[in-house]
C-alpha cells in the first residue's frame, strides 16, 4: 500500500473520530490488519498506529517476529481453546473473552506463564444466535468471576454488532454497551478496571464513537479491501 494513500485514510479516520468523539474523549484505533502484509503494518505503526487487531492465531504468528515492536497486538477473532497456549506470548491483550471454558484455560495457561493476561470480555449485545459472547443478563457475574482469576486482568467490554445497511440500525445497542460500560465500571468491581470499551469497525465506527467507545477496530477503512 502507498504511504501517501495509507496517510490519508489515518489522518481522514482520525478526524472523524474525534469530530464524532467530541462529547467522551480521544478514540484509540485498534487497526484490523487480516490479511494486511507485515510491510504495510509497520508503515502503519511509522505513521502513528500504535495498536493493531488479529483474527487467527495463525496469521499472528507468521507475523510476530517482523512486526515492529511499538506495535500493541491484540487478539480480537473467536479464540479456541487449543490455541490459547500459543497466543499467549504473542499477544498484549485478548478481546474476544466470551465464554467460561476459555476464562479458565486463559487463567491456567497465563499463569503458568507467570504472567496475567490483560482482556475484554466479549458481549453479545444483539443476541445474535450466530455470534459469540455473554448475554446481558450473564455479564455482570462472568466480569467477576473473571476478575477474581488471577491469571486475566480485566480492562473493559468488546461487542460486535450485527452487519447491516446503515449504521444506524445500530446505534441502540452502541448505548446500551456503553451504558453497561459505565454501570460496571461505577461498581469497582475488584480486579476489573473498565478502562476500554471496544465496538465499532469499518463501516460503524463514527456511529460507536458518538455512542462512547473508547476504541473502533477500523480494518478496511484503513487498509482497503481485504485480498
Amino acid at each position: 500500500m502507498e504511504r501517501e494513500l495509507l496517510e490519508k485514510s489515518l489522518r481522514e479516520m482520525r478526524a472523524r473520530l474525534d469530530d464524532a468523539s467530541a462529547r467522551w474523549g480521544r478514540v484509540e484505533i485498534c487497526a484490523v490488519t487480516k490479511t494486511v502484509d507485515v510491510e504495510t503494518i509497520n508503515l502503519a505503526c511509522a505513521l502513528g498506529v500504535r495498536i493493531i487487531g488479529e483474527n487467527r492465531v495463525q496469521e499472528i504468528a507468521a507475523k510476530a517476529e517482523r512486526l515492529d515492536p511499538g506495535l500493541t497486538r491484540h487478539m480480537i477473532g473467536r479464540l479456541q481453546l487449543n490455541k490459547v497456549k500459543q497466543v499467549l506470548p504473542l499477544v498484549d491483550m485478548i478481546q474476544s473473552l466470551d465464554r467460561r471454558e476459555l476464562l479458565e484455560e486463559i487463567d491456567r495457561r497465563a499463569q503458568a506463564l507467570g504472567k496475567p493476561m490483560p482482556v475484554l470480555v466479549q458481549v453479545n449485545i444483539a443476541r445474535e444466535a450466530q455470534k459469540a459472547g455473554v448475554l446481558e443478563e450473564d455479564l455482570e457475574a462472568f466480569v467477576r468471576l473473571a476478575a477474581s482469576r488471577k491469571g486475566v486482568r480485566v480492562e473493559g467490554l468488546m461487542a460486535i454488532m450485527p452487519l447491516v445497511a446503515d449504521p444506524e440500525q445500530v446505534r441502540p445497542y452502541f448505548r446500551r454497551m456503553r451504558e453497561w460500560f459505565d454501570r460496571l465500571r461505577e461498581q469497582a468491581i475488584p480486579g476489573a478496571q473498565m478502562r476500554i470499551l471496544s465496538m465499532g469497525m469499518s463501516a460503524d465506527c463514527l456511529v460507536a464513537a458518538e455512542e462512547g467507545a473508547t476504541m473502533v477496530r477500523p480494518g478496511r477503512a484503513l487498509f482497503g479491501a481485504r485480498k
